[in-house]
């Protein structure tokens, strides 16, 4: 994503509607689901002022990430290769989400209690429920593969119909009729 310190940011058309997409010289910072006008300007000036950085629409630094998402929506894509800036989370959140990024593939999914036990942490299903709340990389980072550990979808920041769709894309639930 360069080697310059702005922070740029483009919006993606995707099947599961407009995303928000913003990436520093580490990699993808974040990833927001309903990226209408008033959101994106929303999140892009708390973004800026969290990582203290100018914020400038630049499509071509994301290249790499939008067309992986592209290829992602269009069912070509099965683990995205894009470098991750996780300025935006830290402690025990960063800890799962790095576990839940590369340790559930495409087309998998895990119980919120798996994967506190696989960070370590038995203890701590609630707050990996928190943590995927917190995920500011939704799709590039899966948190719509943890589920509840009795086969219920769970929850989702970006809504219970998106987790659907993107399961279903996945091949982990059937596609919607309608």
């Amino acid at each position: 994503m360069g080697g310059v310190t702005e922070v740029a940011w483009t919006v993606v058309d995707a099947p599961i509607g407009p995303l928000l997409v913003a990436g520093t010289a580490e990699g993808l910072v974040l990833v927001g689901f309903r990226a209408e006008p008033a959101y994106v300007e929303r999140a892009l000036g708390a973004l800026g002022r969290r990582l203290g950085r100018p914020v400038v629409a630049d499509a071509g630094r994301l290249e790499a990430v939008t067309s992986q998402l592209d290829a992602y929506f269009a069912g070509t894509l099965r683990a995205f290769d894009v470098p991750l800036d996780w300025s935006l989370v830290t402690g025990f959140a960063r800890r799962v989400l790095r576990e839940l990024a590369s340790g559930v593939p495409f087309g998998t999914v895990v119980g919120y209690q798996d994967l506190a036990d696989r960070v370590g942490e038995p203890g701590a299903a609630r707050a990996v429920g928190t943590a995927m709340g917190a995920n500011p990389l939704p799709v590039v980072v899966p948190c719509h593969r943890v589920i509840e550990s009795d086969g219920g979808i769970g929850g989702f920041g970006g809504g219970l119909e998106i987790k659907r769709r993107l399961l279903a894309l996945e091949g982990v639930l059937p596609a919607p009729l309608f």
